[in-house]
């Protein structure tokens, strides 16, 4: 007979840290209890007990001055109320993963949405869960919720948030969507089966699928070991749920073929062995994958220093939560150790279910837990990285993260590197702040690893990128061509634009039909800003650049709205000894004559106008030819006066 065990089976993560917590506890003074079983497992239950952990069924139960195991399905918001306003000291061992769902739902309810749980009404997990929320509603399937829908079509346009029992399939999930998705306006989704799970039930199907037989190790109580029982049962012909070894089917073995073995998270090591064992004692056979070897590995011990692969489990405001594969240990990463990037959030680097590789920091067997780092794996093989590019000049990119008067330092790949003030391409009176938070680009110039020194430049980069771009322009550059460049500088001539990586001016008179004063009537340094080529010389590196709109000429749109004897508003923009200039549109000026400001004599046009003053003219000549053209202010006044003679007294 050939045996195949599973290399997941046994304990996850959630019922090690149960158990663990529950001996540590057992090894104190003081008393304590657990609300009830803090896993399903009966061996595991009265091995604590032997070991002076009593069991409580609710909260007024627990004893005055001892200490409460919340198990690890976790228990309801009540539930924790009740305890604290006990004072007993609370050991929580709830599976991270179900917290994160306590932690789901509850905000779920915060935004006004409807929490949805996919799980069995039953389970403990499932009713701590909905302890959680004020209206759950709790569902064991696909089915499920179709009838549900149908009771009340109004529940299909409710805000619904999907969350599921960790230990449930990806099938029961995968029909979850597939209905909600197709009945439901507003629904979201969150995939919370355990990633440890989900690798025991494939691993389980694959063993199954290859196998004549199948024995499932667990507790008949834990949803997980029925769920293996279940899967295997889909690929299988024989399967058989065992708690213990005495349980084996011994006669119905199938010696000459093959048997798949694996067992529930809450199967404990020492009952997965005695199965082994038994059959070993019984049967003359090969064992693909010996237990022996698993239990010598799930000792086995890191250092710190070393690196070490693991499955995220959980993620916490502080933490994230490692398991790592063969490994006695939980691992844990903290927050400072995941990465040296401000701007990093760890759902930036992994999320559940995610495989990660970190390095020890530090192996804690009074804890039972080990520290990792991940930031300091990425920072030995970064340090090669950039090492590597101070001799292939790569240009890297990364974080300005501080900054002080001698330069500004660069967070590249979790790696500090200083810039210069010289060579952050700055201006001289400009402050270092400027580039705080900013995204760069630089070259490593420096590197002693041995004294943790990393020098870099960003003005060799800018400076070759724009060598680049300019020798690019000057290439294709052409009479008419647009370009959509940045305002550098003002004059009192004209803007400086850089159409990429070379400055052009824009005159003032190119700025703009109407008449201004300044540049800074139309533009700022560091707008975007559309202009076009009106003229260039390569050789002195000079670019004459235009905004004006030439596809509307002023002079047509003028004629075209106005002729001789029209009445308009315009406005005065130049005040001279012999009359005003005045804008009838932009880009046609009129002038006033000084004979034609007013009705009466006048020294000067200032005695009447000033810059800026609008009034109504009447327009007395238009020279095509020259595009000139004749107001008068004079002739409307010497009108009014007429029109009032000509009027006929009212009647009495």
């Amino acid at each position: 007979m050939r045996i195949t065990v599973a290399q997941s089976a046994g304990f996850c993560y959630g019922v090690r840290r149960a158990v663990e917590l529950a001996e540590r506890a057992a090894r104190e003074d003081a008393p304590c209890v657990m609300l009830g079983p803090i896993i399903h497992n009966r061996d595991v239950i009265a091995h604590l007990e032997a070991q002076g952990i009593g069991v409580a069924e609710r909260p007024e139960e627990v004893p005055e001055g001892s200490a409460v195991i919340v198990r690890s399905h976790g228990e309801s918001r009540a539930v924790h109320e009740a305890l604290l306003a006990r004072g007993v000291k609370i050991l929580d061992a709830t599976c991270p993963n179900v917290t994160r769902i306590h932690r789901i739902v509850s905000q779920a309810e915060e935004r006004g949405r409807v929490p949805v749980i996919v799980g069995m009404p039953d389970h403990p997990e499932v009713q701590a869960i909905a302890g959680w929320c004020r209206h759950p509603v709790v569902l064991k399937d696909g089915q499920a919720l179709g009838r549900w829908l149908e009771e009340e079509p109004a529940r299909k346009r409710l805000p619904l948030t999907f969350v599921s029992q960790t230990t449930s399939t990806k099938k029961i999930w995968e029909e979850i969507l597939k209905t909600a998705k197709k009945e439901c306006t507003n629904p979201e989704f969150f995939d919370t089966i355990c990633g440890a799970t989900s690798k025991r039930q494939r691993e389980a199907r694959q063993i199954a699928s290859q196998s004549d037989a199948m024995v499932v190790i667990g507790d008949r109580k834990s949803s997980n070991t029925r769920r293996l029982a279940e899967i295997c049962g889909e690929e299988c012909p024989r399967v058989w749920l065992i708690e213990r070894a005495e349980d084996l089917p011994r006669d119905s073995l199938p010696f000459n073929g093959s048997v798949g073995i694996t067992a529930g998270a809450s199967t404990p090591a020492w009952i997965i062995k005695e199965v082994i064992n038994n059959m070993s004692e019984e049967n003359t056979m090969e064992i693909e994958q010996s237990f022996k070897d698993m239990l010598e590995a799930s000792f086995k011990t890191l250092n710190t220093g070393d690196k070490a692969t693991g499955t995220v489990i959980g993620i916490t405001p502080t933490e994230i939560q490692v398991e790592l594969e063969g490994v006695k240990y939980q691992g844990y990463i903290p927050m400072s150790e995941l990465s040296d990037d401000p701007e990093v959030k760890p759902e930036d680097i992994c999320k559940v279910g995610d495989e990660i590789e970190c390095m020890v920091k530090l192996v804690s067997d009074r804890d039972c837990q080990i520290i990792l780092s991940k930031k300091r794996l990425d920072a030995n093989k970064n340090w090669e990285t950039v090492e590597a590019a101070v001799e292939d000049g790569t240009v890297m990119e990364g974080i300005v993260t501080e900054d002080n008067k001698g330069g500004v330092v660069v967070s590249v790949k979790g790696i500090r590197v200083f810039v210069p003030a010289s060579q952050t391409g700055l201006p001289r009176e400009t402050p270092m702040s400027t580039l705080l938070k900013q995204k760069v680009r630089l070259v490593i110039t420096e590197v002693n690893r041995a004294r943790r020194r990393v020098v870099g430049s960003i003005s060799k980069v800018t400076r070759a990128e724009r060598a680049a771009a300019a020798e690019k322009v000057w290439n294709e550059i052409e009479v008419g061509k647009h370009y959509t460049g940045t305002v550098k500088s003002l004059t009192s001539y004209g803007a400086f634009v850089d159409i990429g990586g070379v400055d052009g001016m824009v005159h003032i008179s190119e700025l703009s039909w109407s008449r201004i004063k300044h540049p800074s009537e139309v533009v700022k340094v560091g707008d975007t800003v559309d202009v076009y080529v009106i003229a260039f010389d390569k050789d002195k590196k000079k670019i004459s650049l235009g905004m004006k709109d030439h596809s509307q000429d002023p002079w047509t749109v003028f004629t075209s709205t106005y002729q001789v004897g029209d009445v308009a508003n315009v406005r005065i923009v130049k005040l001279m000894t012999f009359g005003a200039f005045a804008e009838i549109v932009p880009g046609v000026d009129g002038l006033i004559h000084i004979s034609q400001i007013a009705d009466h004599r006048i020294e000067k046009p200032g005695d009447v106008l000033a810059e800026g003053d609008k009034v109504d003219v009447k327009i007395t000549a238009i020279d095509m030819d020259n595009q000139k053209v004749s107001l008068s202010i004079r002739a409307l006044l010497e009108e009014a006066p007429a029109e009032e003679a000509g009027e006929e007294p009212e009647q009495e």
